[in-house]
């Protein structure tokens, strides 16, 4: 197990979580599946209670701890993206499995995780400064799921079509 691991609080579905990761993100698995030695408050004795699984490189714990705790967009995935062929196909993954589209390249799976899908581009415009990040920016507060061209033609100031 890492040193430092980011744990994730699900109500049941941790197992199926770390699975769907595993399938639609590079360098993710599943990796240690932990039962529960006895009942506990939102399961029984023999209830998959932990699963040790890594989304793009990070190491996560996913607990089943019941319904208590609500996931919030004060946590999400940011996965950078290098064009838009990644990019609808990370957004389509999670969107298309019980998943929710919100502004601006994030999105919730069907668990309530929060994902920024978030092309380089537009971090690099970002980065850029001045002009160019208040164009990138004002184009990107228009969208939900992040359409690179029309970044790309922010940065150059001319209006994608």
């Amino acid at each position: 197990m890492a040193k430092n691991t980011i744990c994730l609080w699900y109500d049941k579905d941790a197992e199926a979580a770390a699975r769907f990761y595993a399938e639609t993100f590079p360098d993710s698995a599943v990796g240690a599946i932990h039962r529960a030695p006895g009942d506990y408050p939102a399961g029984n004795s023999g209830d998959v209670l932990m699963v040790e699984f890594t989304v793009a490189g990070v190491a996560c714990l996913g607990l089943n701890g019941g319904p208590a705790q609500k996931h919030s967009e004060a946590f999400s995935f940011q996965i950078a993206t290098d064009d838009q062929v990644e990019t609808d196909r990370y957004w389509n993954a999670i969107v298309g499995n019980g998943g929710q589209e919100n502004a601006c390249g994030w999105c919730k799976d069907r668990w309530g995780i929060s994902w920024q899908i978030t092309p380089r581009v537009l971090m690099q415009a970002m980065a850029a400064g001045g002009d160019e990040a208040k164009r990138a920016f004002a184009a990107m507060m228009t969208m939900k799921k992040i359409d690179v061209a029309a970044i790309i033609a922010a940065r150059r100031g001319v209006t994608a079509s």
